[in-house]
């Protein structure tokens, strides 16, 4: 057995990881871009009640395994990842930045946009708040901002996965063609 027939399955494994934790935060990129171009100013025409109800509705049913599986999944891959790679010069800086942002990502998700879902979902339902429109008011501009925010570190961690994803398949020891060739005798191998 040659010695890169022995780390091959670090190396897989190393590309499983890092390739999971690139759709992690890719899909976690793809739902804050979705809402910042499509669900909050779609929902940005309705009046103060229904904006209100809806999205304390998202707010309830976001909070599944499905999704949580891809936002604390990126965090944690992306960690695992930079962890394997510490030893690689040419991936290393992006996964550590990848993780950086992304973890910037995270922490302003945790900090900023869930306090605001909570505080949206303390008002009660809609239709028994006295003034809609303060509730409004004090949720919509700060979340549709800060998302914006979130979903740009998102989308900046997924391109600094991506380039360590090619810099690891650049530095990929490379087997030698008489060992890969299907001509050689087996018992000259």
């Amino acid at each position: 057995m040659t010695t890169s027939q022995a780390h091959r399955p670090h190396r897989a494994l190393r590309h499983l990881v890092l390739g999971g934790a690139a759709v992690t935060t890719g899909l976690t990129a793809g739902t804050f871009y979705v809402f910042s171009c499509a669900v909050m100013p779609a929902l940005g025409r309705s009046d103060d009640r229904t904006f209100i109800e809806v999205m304390q509705n998202i707010n309830d049913v976001i909070e599944n395994p499905v999704f949580f599986a891809a936002f604390f999944g990126a965090l944690v891959l992306t960690a695992v990842a930079a962890w394997q790679q510490r030893r690689s010069p040419g991936p290393r800086g992006w996964l550590f930045a990848a993780f950086a942002v992304y973890a910037v990502a995270f922490l302003l998700t945790s900090g900023v946009n869930v306090p605001l879902n909570d505080e949206l979902a303390r008002a009660g339902s809609p239709a028994r708040i006295a003034d809609p429109a303060a509730v409004r008011d004090r949720f919509e501009d700060a979340w549709v901002a800060w998302n914006a925010v979130r979903a740009l570190l998102c989308t900046a961690a997924l391109a600094l996965l991506l380039r360590a994803s090619h810099l690891t398949a650049r530095h990929l020891p490379q087997e030698s063609a008489y060992l890969v060739s299907a001509t050689g005798s087996r018992a000259s191998r």
